[in-house]
Protein backbone atom coordinates (compact mmCIF):
# COMPACT_ATOMS: atom_id res chain seq x y z
CA UNK A 1 0.00 0.00 0.00
CA UNK A 2 1.18 3.26 -0.95
CA UNK A 3 0.22 7.08 0.05
CA UNK A 4 0.50 10.17 -0.59
CA UNK A 5 -1.01 13.47 1.55
CA UNK A 6 -1.94 15.40 -1.28
CA UNK A 7 -2.76 18.63 0.93
CA UNK A 8 -3.37 19.32 4.19
CA UNK A 9 -4.16 22.16 6.43
CA UNK A 10 -7.34 24.44 7.04
CA UNK A 11 -7.87 25.67 3.96
CA UNK A 12 -8.18 21.74 2.43
CA UNK A 13 -7.85 18.09 3.15
CA UNK A 14 -7.22 15.58 0.13
CA UNK A 15 -5.11 11.86 0.62
CA UNK A 16 -4.31 9.67 -2.17
CA UNK A 17 -3.95 5.62 -1.19
CA UNK A 18 -3.69 3.34 -3.62
CA UNK A 19 -2.46 -0.80 -3.77
CA UNK A 20 -1.80 -2.75 -6.73
CA UNK A 21 -5.30 -2.75 -7.90
CA UNK A 22 -7.14 0.15 -5.67
CA UNK A 23 -7.17 3.36 -5.67
CA UNK A 24 -8.77 5.81 -3.66
CA UNK A 25 -9.23 9.22 -1.81
CA UNK A 26 -9.82 10.08 2.01
CA UNK A 27 -11.83 13.51 1.46
CA UNK A 28 -11.05 16.19 -1.34
CA UNK A 29 -11.07 19.73 0.27
CA UNK A 30 -9.22 21.08 -2.21
CA UNK A 31 -10.02 22.22 -6.01
CA UNK A 32 -11.20 19.55 -8.14
CA UNK A 33 -8.53 21.51 -10.42
CA UNK A 34 -5.78 21.01 -7.58
CA UNK A 35 -6.73 17.27 -7.06
CA UNK A 36 -6.51 16.46 -10.71
CA UNK A 37 -3.13 18.46 -11.15
CA UNK A 38 -1.38 16.16 -8.02
CA UNK A 39 -2.82 13.32 -9.25
CA UNK A 40 -1.47 13.53 -12.31
CA UNK A 41 1.65 14.47 -10.91
CA UNK A 42 1.95 10.81 -9.50
CA UNK A 43 1.06 9.51 -13.18
CA UNK A 44 -2.19 8.75 -12.13
CA UNK A 45 -5.34 9.43 -13.92
CA UNK A 46 -8.12 10.73 -11.69
CA UNK A 47 -10.60 8.60 -13.52
CA UNK A 48 -8.97 5.75 -12.60
CA UNK A 49 -9.87 6.40 -9.12
CA UNK A 50 -11.76 2.83 -7.50
CA UNK A 51 -13.46 5.20 -4.44
CA UNK A 52 -14.08 8.79 -2.22
CA UNK A 53 -14.39 8.49 1.30
CA UNK A 54 -15.65 11.39 2.82
CA UNK A 55 -15.08 11.79 6.40
CA UNK A 56 -17.24 15.02 7.37
CA UNK A 57 -19.29 17.48 5.14
CA UNK A 58 -17.16 20.40 6.25
CA UNK A 59 -15.45 22.79 2.92
CA UNK A 60 -12.10 22.04 4.25
CA UNK A 61 -13.27 18.33 3.24
CA UNK A 62 -15.27 18.45 0.35
CA UNK A 63 -14.53 21.30 -1.49
CA UNK A 64 -13.78 20.03 -4.99
CA UNK A 65 -15.96 17.02 -4.58
CA UNK A 66 -18.92 18.20 -6.70
CA UNK A 67 -17.30 19.31 -9.65
CA UNK A 68 -14.59 16.25 -9.65
CA UNK A 69 -17.54 13.43 -9.01
CA UNK A 70 -19.48 15.01 -12.28
CA UNK A 71 -16.23 14.54 -14.23
CA UNK A 72 -14.81 11.45 -13.15
CA UNK A 73 -17.98 9.56 -12.59
CA UNK A 74 -15.99 8.37 -8.79
CA UNK A 75 -18.37 6.32 -6.69
CA UNK A 76 -18.40 8.71 -3.05
CA UNK A 77 -18.19 6.73 -0.24
CA UNK A 78 -20.17 8.56 2.96
CA UNK A 79 -22.87 8.24 5.85
CA UNK A 80 -26.84 8.45 5.09
CA UNK A 81 -26.56 12.21 7.24
CA UNK A 82 -23.51 13.06 5.48
CA UNK A 83 -26.47 12.62 1.70
CA UNK A 84 -28.33 15.69 3.41
CA UNK A 85 -25.12 18.00 2.90
CA UNK A 86 -24.12 16.36 -0.30
CA UNK A 87 -27.15 16.01 -2.37
CA UNK A 88 -26.05 17.00 -5.16
CA UNK A 89 -24.33 13.33 -6.05
CA UNK A 90 -24.70 10.73 -8.23
CA UNK A 91 -22.72 8.24 -7.80
CA UNK A 92 -22.76 7.48 -3.83
CA UNK A 93 -22.45 4.55 -1.69
CA UNK A 94 -23.65 4.20 2.25
CA UNK A 95 -20.62 3.16 4.88
CA UNK A 96 -21.34 0.35 7.34
CA UNK A 97 -18.80 0.20 10.23
CA UNK A 98 -16.66 -2.12 7.91
CA UNK A 99 -16.50 -2.80 4.31
CA UNK A 100 -14.65 -3.30 1.20
CA UNK A 101 -13.53 -1.71 -1.54
CA UNK A 102 -12.05 -4.36 -4.31
CA UNK A 103 -8.75 -5.50 -2.06
CA UNK A 104 -8.83 -2.78 0.88
CA UNK A 105 -10.57 -3.31 3.90
CA UNK A 106 -12.49 0.09 5.80
CA UNK A 107 -13.14 0.26 9.37
CA UNK A 108 -15.23 3.49 10.04
CA UNK A 109 -14.14 5.52 13.61
CA UNK A 110 -17.06 7.64 14.63
CA UNK A 111 -15.40 10.76 15.36
CA UNK A 112 -16.19 13.88 17.36
CA UNK A 113 -16.98 17.41 15.72
CA UNK A 114 -19.20 20.17 15.31
CA UNK A 115 -20.80 18.59 12.40
CA UNK A 116 -23.91 16.33 11.90
CA UNK A 117 -21.82 13.15 11.18
CA UNK A 118 -18.08 12.56 10.45
CA UNK A 119 -15.56 9.22 10.24
CA UNK A 120 -11.88 8.56 10.73
CA UNK A 121 -11.00 5.49 8.53
CA UNK A 122 -8.65 2.56 9.54
CA UNK A 123 -7.64 1.84 5.49
CA UNK A 124 -6.01 -2.25 5.56
CA UNK A 125 -4.22 -4.36 2.89
CA UNK A 126 -2.38 -7.11 2.76
CA UNK A 127 -1.24 -7.06 6.32
CA UNK A 128 -0.62 -3.41 6.06
CA UNK A 129 -2.69 -0.23 7.61
CA UNK A 130 -3.31 3.03 7.79
CA UNK A 131 -5.16 5.19 10.38
CA UNK A 132 -6.62 8.71 9.14
CA UNK A 133 -8.29 10.72 11.82
CA UNK A 134 -8.52 14.69 11.75
CA UNK A 135 -11.50 17.07 12.82
CA UNK A 136 -12.34 15.26 16.22
CA UNK A 137 -12.21 16.91 19.83
CA UNK A 138 -11.60 13.34 21.22
CA UNK A 139 -11.13 9.80 20.08
CA UNK A 140 -13.50 7.27 21.96
CA UNK A 141 -11.61 4.83 23.66
CA UNK A 142 -13.83 1.74 22.52
CA UNK A 143 -11.60 2.03 19.13
CA UNK A 144 -8.35 1.88 21.35
CA UNK A 145 -7.55 -1.17 20.62
CA UNK A 146 -8.41 -1.22 16.89
CA UNK A 147 -5.90 1.49 16.61
CA UNK A 148 -3.00 0.20 18.36
CA UNK A 149 0.46 -0.73 16.15
CA UNK A 150 -0.84 0.74 12.92
CA UNK A 151 1.91 0.83 10.18
CA UNK A 152 1.21 4.77 9.57
CA UNK A 153 -0.95 7.39 11.68
CA UNK A 154 -2.16 10.40 9.68
CA UNK A 155 -3.21 12.47 12.51
CA UNK A 156 -4.79 15.83 13.61
CA UNK A 157 -2.19 18.19 15.49
CA UNK A 158 -4.60 20.89 14.89
CA UNK A 159 -3.18 23.66 17.03
CA UNK A 160 -0.82 24.75 19.98
CA UNK A 161 -3.27 25.95 23.27
CA UNK A 162 -1.11 28.58 23.79
CA UNK A 163 -0.84 30.15 20.89
CA UNK A 164 -4.66 29.46 20.39
CA UNK A 165 -5.79 31.36 23.98
CA UNK A 166 -3.37 34.19 22.77
CA UNK A 167 -4.24 34.91 19.25
CA UNK A 168 -7.03 36.57 17.17
CA UNK A 169 -9.61 34.34 17.07
CA UNK A 170 -12.74 35.26 18.41
CA UNK A 171 -14.00 33.65 22.60
CA UNK A 172 -16.48 31.52 20.95
CA UNK A 173 -14.74 29.93 18.08
CA UNK A 174 -11.76 28.90 20.62
CA UNK A 175 -13.62 27.25 22.66
CA UNK A 176 -15.47 25.41 19.77
CA UNK A 177 -11.92 24.39 18.57
CA UNK A 178 -10.98 23.15 22.29
CA UNK A 179 -13.56 21.46 22.79
CA UNK A 180 -14.72 17.84 22.40
CA UNK A 181 -16.23 18.52 19.01
CA UNK A 182 -12.98 20.70 17.78
CA UNK A 183 -9.85 19.41 16.79
CA UNK A 184 -6.84 17.44 18.55
CA UNK A 185 -4.42 20.31 19.86
CA UNK A 186 -0.52 19.23 19.47
CA UNK A 187 -0.65 18.03 23.06
CA UNK A 188 -3.93 15.74 22.64
CA UNK A 189 -2.46 14.49 19.30
CA UNK A 190 1.34 13.30 20.83
CA UNK A 191 -1.21 11.38 23.76
CA UNK A 192 -3.13 9.38 21.55
CA UNK A 193 -0.37 8.73 19.14
CA UNK A 194 2.09 7.98 21.99
CA UNK A 195 -0.34 5.63 23.28
CA UNK A 196 -1.07 3.32 19.68
CA UNK A 197 2.03 3.31 18.03
CA UNK A 198 3.93 0.00 18.41
CA UNK A 199 6.25 -1.83 16.85
CA UNK A 200 4.82 -2.13 13.68
CA UNK A 201 4.99 1.79 12.74
CA UNK A 202 6.91 3.16 10.69
CA UNK A 203 5.50 6.59 9.63
CA UNK A 204 3.64 9.05 11.40
CA UNK A 205 1.92 12.02 9.67
CA UNK A 206 0.65 15.03 11.48
CA UNK A 207 -2.16 16.95 9.85
CA UNK A 208 -4.48 19.67 9.62
CA UNK A 209 -2.12 21.82 11.29
CA UNK A 210 -3.99 25.58 11.71
CA UNK A 211 -2.18 28.40 9.86
CA UNK A 212 -2.53 30.86 13.03
CA UNK A 213 -2.78 28.99 15.83
CA UNK A 214 0.18 26.44 14.90
CA UNK A 215 3.60 25.74 13.97
CA UNK A 216 5.69 22.81 11.97
CA UNK A 217 7.89 23.02 14.81
CA UNK A 218 5.27 23.17 17.71
CA UNK A 219 3.49 20.42 16.69
CA UNK A 220 6.57 18.02 15.29
CA UNK A 221 8.54 18.95 19.07
CA UNK A 222 5.63 18.17 20.97
CA UNK A 223 4.87 14.76 19.60
CA UNK A 224 8.84 14.19 20.24
CA UNK A 225 9.14 15.24 23.21
CA UNK A 226 6.27 13.04 24.51
CA UNK A 227 7.85 10.20 22.38
CA UNK A 228 11.28 10.35 24.47
CA UNK A 229 9.30 10.91 27.54
CA UNK A 230 8.16 7.30 27.19
CA UNK A 231 10.40 5.86 25.67
CA UNK A 232 9.19 5.26 22.47
CA UNK A 233 10.52 5.92 18.65
CA UNK A 234 8.71 6.34 15.38
CA UNK A 235 11.82 6.74 12.51
CA UNK A 236 9.39 8.78 10.36
CA UNK A 237 7.85 11.71 11.24
CA UNK A 238 5.92 14.03 8.41
CA UNK A 239 4.36 17.11 8.72
CA UNK A 240 1.68 17.42 6.11
CA UNK A 241 1.23 20.46 4.65
CA UNK A 242 -1.33 22.93 3.11
CA UNK A 243 -1.13 23.11 -0.79
CA UNK A 244 2.29 20.57 -1.28
CA UNK A 245 1.75 17.00 -1.41
CA UNK A 246 4.02 14.44 0.72
CA UNK A 247 5.67 11.78 -1.06
CA UNK A 248 4.44 8.56 -2.34
CA UNK A 249 4.90 6.29 1.15
CA UNK A 250 5.07 2.76 0.49
CA UNK A 251 3.31 1.27 3.99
Amino acid sequence: MRVCVLSSGSKGNTTYIETSTTRILIDIGNSAKYVKEKLEDLNIDPSSLDAILITHTHVDHVKGLKVFEKKFNIPVYITEIMLTSLDYLDNYRFISDEFEIKDIHIQAIKTSHDTADSRGYIVSNSGKSVVYITDTGYINSKYFAALSDRNMYIMESNHDVEMLSNGNYPFNLRQRILSDKGHLSNYDSAKYLSSFIGDNTKYILLAHLSEENNTKELAYETLISRLNGENKRVDNIIIAEQDKKTELIEV
